[in-house]
């Protein structure tokens, strides 16, 4: 068993992430769109950031202003006891007006003069909830690297690539709509590791052995294994375990859009945001640590068995420290399409840094149907030729 101070629940050996009830903590919004918004000195409208120059600049005149990189907070870990205790500072959380989507779980924010709006991430209309959610502030982020033409671009050649895709779908890339910045909330995780193990280390040996087949002899060789009792220790820091912190998007699309260079993170700033949206998480800290535990038990086995050697290994029980965990709250930029094509809502979402992309894959019934017609065709046609040769 686990001397996990933190109190959940584990087994001996790479145990199953733990699953929290409680209800979901949110991260800061401003706008009704979700949106931080730095009107332009000289004309008033709104100061957007440019991932291709790293400056805020207006749309509207040209001007632009530099972000200034020294910021409040820097990218600092917290203190998971603290956390969970809810004994954070005062400048480390905040509250903020928030709703959950209806349909995918994505966490909308609303201004106090606006109830009701379309999600973001799936285009269901939300009305907003009374009451106000206590959250972690963010501590750092990935800024937008690649821009919205550059994402749409390649979206477009994700959904050329995809022959039975509906000729509506991939339209919809070609003629150029919108597509959504929006800053992803994530977790991280640092936890010193010990861990101690029993079990079995296998060395492979081999006979020779002489066998008839077909009439012949043969000589062929069996393997055996000599089995020993292992026990022993192994340690380990993790650093950066990285948890989305969203029930909005799926697991398998973000998974796709790893690896992050979180080394370039930067300490949290709203003029990052400008022009972008950004999710609250619904992932809460206790489940996302959970999930950070799985992702440490399956890296822990794997070193025993690497310590254990030998040609074959049998874990029996693992029980593992841990101590020193601290953690970020951090967003992660990611470009998405979200719409509706004859009642069902497709999403496609790219990293905003290194143009990776992931959705659902479309499928047309009628392009499906025409394939097999046309497949059955030809293989009359070729049946056909065959049997005139013969």
């Amino acid at each position: 068993m686990s001397d996990d101070p933190f109190d959940l629940p584990r087994v001996a050996r790479h145990a199953d992430p733990v699953v929290t009830t409680s209800e979901p903590v949110t991260q800061e919004l401003v706008s009704a769109e979700g949106e931080r918004h730095f009107p332009c000195p000289t004309c008033g409208s709104d100061l957007r950031f440019s991932p291709d120059t790293g400056v805020m600049s207006c749309d509207h005149c040209g001007h632009s202003e530099a972000i200034d990189a020294q910021a409040p907070h820097p990218v600092r870990e917290l203190d998971f006891a603290a956390a969970i205790d809810q004994l954070l500072p005062a400048q480390d959380v905040q509250e903020t007006r928030t709703t959950q989507c209806p349909n995918c779980g994505a966490q909308v924010a609303f201004s106090d003069d606006v109830h009701a709006r379309e999600c973001p991430f799936c285009a269901t209309p939300v009305v907003v909830s009374t009451g106000l959610h206590r959250q972690i502030k963010p501590r750092g982020l990935l800024p937008f690297k690649l821009a919205e033409d550059a994402a749409k671009e390649a979206m477009t050649d994700w959904l050329g690539k995809l022959w039975f895709a509906p000729n509506g779908l991939a339209e919809y890339a070609r003629k150029g709509r919108k597509m959504q910045g929006i800053y992803v909330p994530y977790w991280t995780f640092d936890a010193q590791t010990h861990s101690d193990y029993t079990g079995q280390r296998g060395d492979d040996y081999y006979t020779s052995h002489s066998v008839v087949r077909n009439g012949k002899r043969e000589t062929v060789r069996k393997r055996h294994t000599r089995w020993s009792r292992r026990s022993g220790r192994v340690a380990r820091f993790f650093d950066d375990v990285l948890v989305l912190a969203s029930h909005s998007l799926p697991r398998k699309y973000t998974q796709a859009l790893e690896p992050w260079d979180l080394a370039a993170l930067e300490p949290y700033i709203p003029e990052y945001l400008a022009g972008f949206r950004a999710e609250s998480y619904t992932v809460e800290i206790k489940e996302g640590y959970a999930q950070a535990r799985s992702a440490m038990d399956a890296m822990i086995l794997r070193d025993v068995r690497f310590d254990i050697g030998g040609d074959r290994q049998r874990v029996e029980q693992v029980t593992t420290r841990v101590s020193d965990v601290t953690f970020k709250h951090i967003l992660l930029p990611v470009w998405l399409a979200a719409y509706k094509y004859r009642g069902k809502t497709y999403r496609f979402v790219v990293n905003g840094r290194t143009g990776t992309i992931q959705g659902e894959r479309p499928y047309s019934a009628w392009k499906i149907a025409f394939a097999v017609v046309a497949g059955a065709i030809l293989a009359a046609v070729v049946g056909y030729f065959i049997a005139q040769n013969q």
